[in-house]
């Protein structure tokens, strides 16, 4: 349920106060060498504006020239973070209210007691939900398509669970960044002798548990050194699904991981991959750029080399069946987004008229087929192209050593 015009109009005037500090407070001193291996070989990949929810900002996107590590630089703050966060869609909770009691920092241990970084509060919203829900809001899209609704991805969440039907039925599985829970419910099915527990900053988590999705909770960050140290070596699986990238600090999550995983245990990983060819032919519309709220964005090779040097064993990688076909769909519903009349928004400095309310009704109607065209054409393409460089995403199964 979208926020109605009183619930806007009274989020403004906070709004304002804030942006009339300006954007640049929102983010840290830019850095001049590459996050993953220290290299001060960059290039600017991308330069964009926020084409999701059209806040103020302009976010830049670097890419080093030596590994292909890609990241937002300059990062945004925890206060930017904050601001940027906030009435994103996602952010609701089922019956449509703003989950107040998401947190925005991080706390992390190596130095960064000041500014917190970020964690993804979400869960595991893949893309492909973020253009069902620009094409619904332009009519209807067929559920024949294949989308699922936002949060809830039950045949891609079966895929990744039946991935580890070629090991040992594990006892326990922990899934960070869970959400509400979705993947557990659905790994049941494959697995239903396995005890799923789920992590997550917000209170979502605790719902999933009194749903019976997950058997235990566990609110807060996977490098919370309290955490980690409580449920050191407890877990056959870990899984992570479209999280990394949010996180300040990928390879202190990889380490915390690890660290909570048993000798031999199996750590999953899915995430949007750089080299997708979507990236260099739709620019900033390609959807998994993901900014202002994507921090990171890994190269397959580089995350394999660390997982190796971390002791692991790469058991399997995987592009094909990761592939989310949702590219073009986004891209369109993107470009739409930004062409069509503004809605109503309290980052705006005045709601717009009975007219532009109605104009955009009228044209976000008219505009359904052309997402629809998109979504079929994806779909349509997908066997196809998750062979190619055009698959936007992977998976790595790695094995801790005994």
């Amino acid at each position: 349920m979208p926020p109605t015009p009183q619930a806007i109009a009274a989020r403004r005037a906070a709004y304002l106060g804030e942006l009339a500090q300006g954007t640049d407070r929102f983010h840290e001193p830019r850095r001049e060498n590459c996050p993953w291996c220290g290299s001060t070989r960059l290039r600017t990949r991308l330069r964009t504006p926020d084409l999701r929810q059209h806040k103020p900002g302009t976010f830049v996107v670097d890419e080093c020239r030596d590994c292909a590590h890609t990241f937002q630089n300059p990062r945004l703050t925890t206060e930017g973070l904050a601001f940027y966060h906030r009435d994103f869609p996602e952010s609701l909770d089922h019956e449509g209210h703003e989950d107040h009691e998401r947190p925005e920092s991080h706390e992390r241990p190596e130095g960064h007691e000041g500014p917190e970084g970020p964690q993804r509060p979400e869960g595991h919203e893949r893309p492909e939900g973020f253009a069902e829900r620009l094409a619904a809001a332009r009519g209807s899209l067929p559920r024949a398509l294949g989308f699922a609704r936002a949060g809830r991805d039950p045949r891609r969440h079966r895929a990744a669970a039946r991935a580890m039907l070629a090991f040992p039925e594990p006892e326990s599985w922990l899934d960070v960044g869970t959400g509400h829970g979705h993947f557990p419910e659905a790994a049941r099915e494959f697995h239903t002798y396995t005890a799923f527990d789920g992590l997550d900053p917000t209170p979502r988590v605790e719902r999933a548990r009194a749903a019976g999705r997950v058997d235990e909770a566990h609110r807060g960050h996977l490098t919370d050194p309290e955490i980690v140290q409580r449920l050191r070596a407890r877990y056959d699986v870990v899984s992570m699904f479209h999280h990394l990238e949010h996180t300040p600090d990928p390879r202190e999550e990889l380490r915390a991981a690890l660290a909570v995983l048993r000798p031999g245990g199996h750590l999953l990983i899915e995430g949007p991959d750089p080299a997708c060819a979507f990236g260099t032919l739709l620019g900033k519309w390609w959807v998994s750029y993901g900014q202002p709220r994507r921090l990171h964005l890994m190269p397959l090779g580089n995350l394999l080399a660390e997982l190796e040097a971390r002791g692991c064993v790469i058991v399997s990688t995987d592009r094909r069946e990761p592939h989310t076909p949702y590219d073009i769909t986004g891209a369109v519903s993107l470009a739409l987004a930004r062409l069509l009349p503004a809605a109503d928004a309290p980052w705006r400095a005045t709601p717009p008229s009975e007219l532009q309310r109605r104009l955009r009704t009228a044209l976000l109607r008219a505009t359904a087929p052309l997402v629809a065209s998109a979504a079929a054409l994806d779909h349509t393409l997908a066997p196809l192209l998750s062979r190619t460089r055009f698959s936007n995403a992977y998976r790595i199964i790695a094995r801790r050593k005994e």
